[in-house]
């Protein structure tokens, strides 16, 4: 069935010191003026003058300016809900979880989209999100199970959970939450849950039944961030000073790898997208685990042992391409290309186009939330 279109999380304890220390930023006296406080702990500390401490380097304006965006940004996604990111008008597309993998694809591919709630009919429950990772782990097993090729147009959604057993791969966690929920708190689910997309889930008061209302995505939370909250441009310290970002030990592929070899990295580092480079180590361009949706639609698997290079000739002419940073940027020129595109990573590069790093939507949606929330409870 593909039809068109509670969870819930408690805040945090320490929500409460977060806001009053956000609002403190924003209230705070002209410098020169602040009352001097010494903290209880210090009474506690040895005097040692052979060794005196070194004092603390005092607060720069940037590092001010940060801590403010980042308050602001945390404000706004509490007094903000999931339904507020959704537009005026779209549609969702649900799958039951009778229908076969091919039939799903071929919706998928139909309607533009990567990934759609699950709903078990027998039950009538919320059954989960089918991503491209699903059809991912369907190739993998099929590429470990020749034999069994022939009847994978027969295989349906619901066995999927046994393909990850086969696998030796984690299940993806059914977290949904409620639309009324402040957007803060899916923010918080996604980041522990690893996921990249929360479905809504609300429940009808009439017949107490759950109802999928949509799916929120980084992407969609982090635009709304963007384009409301104008303290974005606050956030001026540089990649390589927050250390945001993989650096070391990034899986990368060039345009001869065979697509299967690509596909098991996928699986095996549980990550969404390989860069492609050179023998000099330049970026060329992006493998990502949607180029693979593009490869079995139909599903015809003989795709798979093309090359990179020739997999990605198959690639939409409206693929936007690739977007890349500097470790001398910021997260206000990063909020500025998500304003404008849609974006989901960022290749980090230095001047010759080689690559440092890449940069992940999850990542900027962790700092945001996270970054230095245990000093500013304390």
């Amino acid at each position: 069935m593909a039809q068109d279109a509670s969870h819930q999380t408690p805040t945090a304890d320490r929500d409460s010191s977060l806001q009053s220390d956000c609002n403190a930023i924003r209230d705070a006296r002209p410098a020169g003026h602040e009352a001097h406080f010494v903290q209880p702990s210090s009474y506690l500390r040895p005097t040692r003058l052979s060794h005196p401490m070194t004092p603390a380097r005092p607060e720069r304006a940037i590092d001010r300016d940060e801590q403010q965006g980042l308050c602001a940004i945390r404000n706004f996604l509490k007094v903000r809900n999931s339904y507020d990111v959704l537009p005026l008008s779209f549609r969702l597309i649900i799958f039951d979880t009778s229908l076969s993998v091919k039939e799903s694809l071929n919706i998928l591919i139909q309607n533009g989209i990567v990934s759609a709630p699950l709903w078990d009919s027998k039950s009538s429950t919320f059954a989960g999100l089918l991503t491209t990772s699903d059809y991912i782990n369907v190739i993998q097993y099929y590429f470990q199970n020749p034999a069994a090729l022939d009847k994978i147009d027969q295989f349906r959604l619901d066995n999927l959970r046994e393909v990850e057993k086969a696998l030796g791969v984690a299940p993806p966690e059914t977290i949904s939450i409620d639309p009324e929920r402040p957007l803060y708190e899916a923010c918080r689910y996604m980041l522990e849950s690893r996921a990249r997309r929360i479905p809504l889930v609300s429940n009808d008061s009439q017949t107490d039944r759950s109802l999928v209302v949509s799916v929120v995505t980084q992407y969609r939370i982090l635009k709304f961030v963007a384009v409301n909250v104008s303290e974005t441009q606050k956030l001026r310290k540089p990649l390589r000073e927050i250390q945001l970002g993989t650096y070391d030990d990034i899986a990368t592929a060039s345009m001869d790898t065979p697509v299967i070899d690509v596909i098991h990295i996928l699986v095996n580092r549980s990550i969404s997208s390989i860069p492609i480079l050179n023998s000099e180590g330049v970026v060329y361009n992006v493998f990502e685990a949607v180029d693979v949706i593009t490869l079995i639609k139909g599903g015809v698997y003989d795709d798979l042992s093309l090359t990179v290079g020739e997999a990605l000739k198959k690639r939409s002419p409206d693929f936007p391409g690739i977007y890349t940073c500097s470790l001398d940027d910021g997260l206000d020129t990063i909020f500025d290309t998500i304003r404008k595109s849609r974006v989901h990573r960022l290749v980090v590069v230095d001047e010759n186009f080689r690559l440092r790093g890449v940069l992940t939507l999850s990542d900027v949606l962790r700092y945001i939330l996270l970054e230095g929330e245990n000093d500013e409870t304390l």
